[in-house]
């Protein structure tokens, strides 16, 4: 028998889709439904790797802990990695599969994985009492319609209720619900049961007029106002905000433990890939963490960060054009803390061979680290753990360089030279022990008198974070409709709403 289902979209990018679904996972995993999150296809240089060795969104990886699963390539079937302003790699199934255009990919190649995307969602609707799929973007890109796979596309095709939440803190929610809803073909419209205002500040009784317009106007009702708050999100899909400070200690910043504070400076270089990686440094007290690009913005940096990237050999080069691969050269002769992770980490190495990426053939690294990287065809995907400073650590990787390490102190897989780090290892800060040992470890090379605070626990923070998005929806939805839209579907005989999409 085929599962609940629900299908969360948006009037626009960043409307709250990915925040809601995991409010919702959360709320139905704390009543006892077995629940799953999906979404068909996501663009996103923030990813993670399954235990199966399978790269997927992050934003799924952290749906996937509000419902207290184990993350599987099914729940993200289809994962866009942008490499430039018109072309993307393209992860089917948590692999490789190549690089295509825009153009390319919505004139024909998005279409034929639509099978791919629909077994996917029926074997998790095969396994699970629900799943909650998240849509991208709009749902009414009338440009796109034809080849859509993930919004009304999938609706249709697996008979999903479809819920659209609107960011009122923008402004117009009114008109973009409306006009959502009016830009559908009448099939579409049929499945489009209500709409969620997001991140609504003042007296809801002010909106309630509001509220009962639309209804006359479209027929569909309401299902809740969230209220804003500070602190609310998931890992980011793309965007330059550390999700942890930006959240969960976005209203009332812990005090530093020590005397005095430590500053993470993060180059922000192009094509930026999980930058989430510094959450769990930004969710101690007493770190702070901001993103730069100017050289002068490290001079009082404790410690530098050159983060991941989709494209090492073009940051590379964005380091040189603005002068900071000089900075990072000359602070790491003064033996000032600078750390490396993935391609930041074949960034400060000696020299690239590059005919995968940018295919540019030999390209010379800032020759900080004894490492030597060529570029393999195969990604290497990979859950790693391991020991470093006396710690256990846990992480996981997601690269095409191959590094030949030729000289330093082990580092996680990686290697150390004086006060400069590498690593391949994404979220590694994410062990409590090894991320208090290593800024204790930045602290006295800093000169700072910082003190890492004791019981910090970046799993419990999330934890607390995915209960307070589950808090969200029990308090301020009709959860009572919301789970008769999950298990029975779209109201019957909603009314067409002119004029449509145009033919």
């Amino acid at each position: 028998m085929t599962s609940g289902g629900l299908l969360v979209a948006g009037t626009t990018s960043d409307a709250g889709k990915s925040v809601v679904t995991a409010g919702i996972c959360r709320w139905l995993v704390r009543q006892g439904v077995k629940v799953a999150p999906f979404k068909a296809q996501n663009m996103s240089l923030n990813s993670f790797v399954t235990k199966e060795g399978a790269e997927i969104g992050r934003a799924q990886a952290m749906q996937a802990q509000a419902c207290r699963v184990e993350p599987t390539a099914l729940m993200n079937p289809v994962l866009l990695k942008p490499g430039g302003e018109s072309s993307s790699q393209v992860v089917l199934l948590g692999k490789p599969v190549g690089e295509l255009s825009a153009r390319g990919y919505h004139g024909g190649r998005q279409q034929k994985l639509l099978g791919t995307v629909l077994d996917c969602l029926e074997q998790l609707r095969g396994t699970y009492d629900a799943v909650i799929c998240e849509g991208a973007g709009s749902p009414a890109e009338i440009n796109l319609r034809r080849t859509d796979i993930v919004n009304m596309g999938i609706a249709r095709n697996a008979g999903l209720p479809v819920l659209v939440v609107g960011d009122i803190d923008r402004g117009g929610v009114f008109a973009s619900f409306f006009g959502t809803v009016a830009l559908l073909s009448r099939e579409d419209q049929e499945c489009v049961a209500g709409f969620l205002v997001n991140k609504f500040r003042g007296d809801v009784s002010l909106l309630e007029p509001g509220l009962d317009m639309l209804k006359g106007l479209t027929g569909r009702r309401t299902y809740g106002v969230l209220p804003f708050r500070h602190g609310l999100g998931i890992d980011e899909e793309d965007g330059l905000r550390v999700s942890l400070r930006g959240t969960v200690r976005e209203s009332v910043v812990a005090p530093p433990v020590g005397e005095d504070v430590l500053r993470v400076a993060v180059c922000a270089v192009p094509l930026m890939s999980n930058f989430t990686d510094v959450d769990a440094l930004a969710a101690e007290p007493g770190v702070v963490v901001r993103f730069v690009d100017r050289p002068e913005e490290l001079a009082d940096a404790d410690l530098v960060i050159v983060p991941g990237t989709r494209g090492t050999v073009r940051a590379l080069e964005w380091l040189r054009e603005r002068g900071l691969a000089e900075a990072l050269v000359r602070r790491a002769a003064e033996q000032r803390p600078v750390l490396g992770i993935c391609g930041g980490f074949q960034i400060l190495g000696e020299h690239i061979e590059d005919d995968v990426e940018s295919r540019r053939g030999h390209v010379e690294g800032l020759g900080i680290l004894p490492v030597r990287v060529r570029f393999a065809r195969e990604k290497t995907l990979t859950r790693p753990a391991g020991e470093a400073l006396g710690e256990r650590v846990e992480g996981y990787e997601i690269h095409h360089g191959v590094a030949d390490v030729t000289g330093g102190a082990p580092f996680l897989d990686g290697c150390r030279v004086g006060q400069t780090w590498g690593t391949h290892w994404h979220g590694s800060l994410e062990s409590d022990g090894f991320r208090r040992a290593f800024l204790r470890e930045v602290a006295a090379a800093a000169g700072r008198r910082f003190v890492p605070a004791p019981d910090t626990s970046f799993a419990a923070l999330r934890e607390e974070q995915l209960d307070r998005l589950g808090d969200l929806i029990e308090q301020h939805a009709d959860t009572d409709a919301l789970w008769r839209l999950i298990e029975s579907g779209a109201p019957r005989g909603l009314p067409f709403i002119p004029p449509g999409a145009p033919a």
